[in-house]
């Protein structure tokens, strides 16, 4: 019988020809040029410089290609895959519902990594520059978790509390924690200095799931036994290089001490310094660090970087004529930075003196005013507001299209986060720095800055680095 499928040529060994595999002529005691099959052919030694390269792997792993395309990466064990659309996070109908309300067409980098791990229960750490969209990626999963405990009873503190370094980063995560959680009944507060404390403490002693605190009133509220963390499992610590910076770590570690070990932890940062991470190390277990964007100091691409190279006197003729460039545009939205609270109030009067339509904001002004100056530029009744770094964080205005650092900040942290203001969510926007002799050893930190951000360098300003011995990374 022939089997189907082979020809002739293939049955040679059953007619007689050589076998197909193994043995050789030569082995059957033949002599000959064959006597020893391959001997003429030499060993190549390969240069692989010089071939031409292939192509062998096919295989596309879609989360990891969209991982990549995010630029998110990922260090930890059992990190949970991305989501990369809404429905694939397994919110509840009605976390869904209010997101739905919102149009948003896709999680942002750091809710589509950071969701699926908050709800899987671990600590994390996410690293994204600021308007990266990270205050949904802690409250959602945080509604979730509540809803999965039992009611509070007379007496309970929070299930979750979330540290914030400023009033106003914390009134404003309350704002988002107030629309999302009145779909589930959740109760939040703000608690935060420089209020009165009688209706904070009213609203913890009814019972709030959620609580957004500043570390010095909540500890003043601890301790005077006002609430308590004994029912708190699901921490959050937001902009923890921010808290630091202001000397909130004894604070945050007295807080931290009353809570229960078994937490859920999650710390968000734009800046990963030594000391944060030592933060991270004492306060998360087997924590998974999620990275959105570059991990060096990086400012948002979406931000045209312009560097004039002035003197002090200069300034202000060029903000003038600056504003006035400005002002005539039809968004012209404008944060102008300054170093002092006296420069700030000097520059405003003036600046209102001139018909400028401008207002400034500073820590030693009370809450009523700061709320009602960032209320009027909000919505566009003075486009014109001057602040002290007291807004460099936290201050979420959608629509703000020009930062101006009319003074350069003491760091390069401060400065990303300054002109991070504008371009917000995905949009574009502007900052135009003064930068002065005084501000020289900031040159080499602020070239990084900008060539990392491929943006035009000011040769003067390069020059100063030069100067100062600046070290590149060309």
């Amino acid at each position: 019988n022939v089997m189907p499928g082979f020809s002739d040529r293939d049955r040679g060994r059953d007619r007689g020809g050589p076998p197909r595999f193994g043995g050789s002529r030569g082995s059957s005691g033949s002599s000959g040029k064959y006597g020893n099959p391959g001997e003429r052919l030499r060993k190549k030694h390969w240069n692989l410089d010089e071939l031409p390269k292939f192509e062998k792997n096919f295989y596309q792993d879609t989360v990891l290609e969209a991982m990549r395309s995010k630029e998110i990466t990922v260090k930890g064990r059992d990190c949970p895959n991305p989501v990369l659309k809404f429905h694939e996070a397994s919110f509840p109908t009605y976390v869904m519902d209010v997101i739905t309300k919102q149009n948003f067409s896709e999680p942002t980098p750091i809710q589509a990594q950071g969701w699926p791990l908050a709800l899987s229960g671990k600590d994390m750490v996410g690293i994204a520059q600021t308007g990266s969209g990270k205050t949904l990626s802690y409250l959602l999963p945080a509604i979730v978790h509540i809803n999965h405990q039992p009611f509070l009873e007379r007496g309970d503190g929070p299930i979750c509390l979330v540290l914030a370094p400023t009033r106003e980063l914390a009134q404003q995560v309350q704002q988002v924690a107030a629309e999302y959680g009145k779909a589930s009944r959740l109760k939040s507060t703000c608690i935060y200095g420089g209020a009165p404390k009688g209706p904070q403490i009213r609203d913890l002693e009814r019972g709030v799931e959620i609580c957004i605190a500043t570390p010095g009133r909540l500890i003043d509220f601890l301790e005077a036994g006002k609430t308590n963390l004994r029912r708190c499992t699901y921490l959050v610590l937001d902009e923890a290089d921010r808290m630091l910076d202001m000397g909130f770590e004894p604070q945050i570690r007295k807080i931290v001490d009353q809570i229960r070990p078994d937490r859920q932890t999650l710390m968000w940062s734009a800046t990963w310094p030594k000391e944060v991470r030592q933060l991270a190390e004492d306060f998360l277990k087997d924590y998974v660090q999620i990275n959105v964007g570059a991990l060096q100091l990086s400012a948002n691409h979406n931000i045209l970087q312009i560097v004039d190279v002035c003197n002090d006197g200069e300034k202000d003729d060029k903000l003038l004529r600056l504003l006035e460039e400005i002002m005539s545009e039809k968004e012209n939205k404008t944060i102008i930075f300054v170093e002092t609270k006296r420069r700030c109030d000097d520059l405003t009067r003036r600046m209102r003196r001139d018909g400028w339509p401008a207002m400034g904001i500073h820590g030693d002004k009370s809450q009523q005013e700061r709320d009602w100056v960032l209320n009027e530029f909000k919505y566009g009744k003075a486009p014109i507001l001057i602040a002290t770094d007291v807004a460099s964080r936290g201050l979420d205005v959608e629509d703000v299209k020009f930062v101006i650092n009319y003074d350069y900040p003491n760091s390069s942290e401060d400065y990303i986060h300054r002109i991070g203001r504008t371009a917000r969510s995905q949009k574009t926007g502007t900052a135009y720095t003064f930068f002065t002799p005084g501000n020289m050893r900031q040159a080499s930190d602020l070239v990084s800055v900008l060539r990392e951000a491929n943006q035009a360098i000011n040769p003067k300003l390069l020059q100063m680095a030069e100067d100062r011995g600046g070290k590149f990374n060309w």
